[in-house]
């Protein structure tokens, strides 16, 4: 008799231990406090990694509106030379917008995991997956933004270290490294097409290898010199010559150790916004498959998210591609 009770306790303690685990709330499925839980872990883990969005106008994705999502540039007005009648009112200006359509794709992954790791698991899995996939998507979303960013048109190469200049890419050696001055031309390329600026300076992303070669220079600012910590940018990391910086492991490299560096003035592309509809956490416990999971041994946990990004306005936005001292793989 003490043997039967020994067992069943055993047994029910284990049961306990698997609800914990897979979160599994009676036998009703997963419980709206659990899947808003996880929704926000993952939007926060990816959130993190969105460097080359943090910059965009944001437009959230619409139930049931198609695949195409539309961004609006608005043309500036020309100047109103003509000095006005006294007592007559002049014709207004109309505002023109464009409008720029562009299509989302979708991307996503899953992870699937068997109901003993969920019974023998020391850290609650699900949670821990959450993460690994919420960094997944992330990047995933940061690298679809940084690939249409390097497609712009506005390129300059920097100059060798005794002031040849460069006009390909092939032309690069490991003395083309991003400078100061070649920081200020790019400033001065964009206020030329009246870019505007971004919370008063333009922006650059740039690679941290790249970053290592501007920081030495003594008119260079760290970012807690400057701003207060709520309003430093996502991988910011400090100011030059009217350009904030921010620094990412995911910045182009292209191939022979060259650095894609993208400087952005305000409105310059747009993408769709992560929380708006576009990123989507997915879980399926241990069953809800039927008959294809018939002892009920796998559940599942995964990510899927509508995205696209365009330039909207190709002035706004300059390449600078450079060497560095230091050296990095290309991705």
């Amino acid at each position: 008799m003490t043997n039967c009770t020994t067992t069943y306790i055993t047994m029910l303690n284990l049961q306990l231990f698997a609800e914990l685990n897979t979160n599994v709330t009676g036998d009703s499925g997963l419980s709206a406090e659990n899947k808003t839980f996880y929704d926000m872990n993952l939007i926060e883990e990816a959130s993190a990694e969105l460097v080359h969005g943090q910059f965009a106008q944001k437009r959230p994705i619409p139930k049931n509106g198609g695949k195409k999502i539309e961004f609006r540039k608005f043309a500036s007005l020309p100047k109103a030379l003509t000095p006005l009648t006294e007592g007559v009112t002049p014709d207004g200006k109309k505002l023109s917008v464009t409008a720029i359509e562009a299509e989302v794709a979708q991307y996503g992954d899953y992870i699937v995991q068997s109901d003993v790791l969920e019974l023998t698991s020391i850290d609650n899995t699900i949670v821990e997956a959450t993460k690994v996939l919420g960094k997944q998507a992330g990047l995933t979303l940061d690298t679809v933004d940084r690939n249409v960013l390097q497609s712009g048109t506005n390129v300059m190469y920097a100059p060798k270290g005794d002031g040849t200049a460069v006009t390909t890419r092939t032309g690069l050696d490991a003395t083309c490294v991003l400078t100061v001055d070649l920081v200020k031309r790019v400033v001065a390329f964009l206020k030329k097409n009246n870019a505007p600026k971004i919370n008063g300076d333009y922006v650059a992303i740039i690679h941290p290898n790249v970053a290592y070669d501007l920081q030495s220079d003594p008119a260079w600012i760290d970012a807690h010199k400057y701003a207060q910590p709520e309003n430093i940018y996502n991988g910011e990391l400090g100011k030059i010559a009217g350009v904030r910086f921010v620094e990412s492991s995911e910045a182009k490299v292209y191939a022979s150790n060259v650095y894609g560096c993208i400087f952005l003035g305000a409105n310059a592309y747009g993408d769709t916004e992560v929380t708006g509809g576009g990123l989507q956490t997915i879980i399926k416990q241990k069953g809800s498959a039927g008959t294809a999971d018939p002892l009920d041994q796998r559940s599942s946990i995964g990510w899927k998210a509508l995205h696209t990004a365009e330039i909207l306005i190709e002035p706004y936005i300059v390449r600078v591609e450079c060497k560095s001292k230091l050296t990095a793989d290309e991705n």
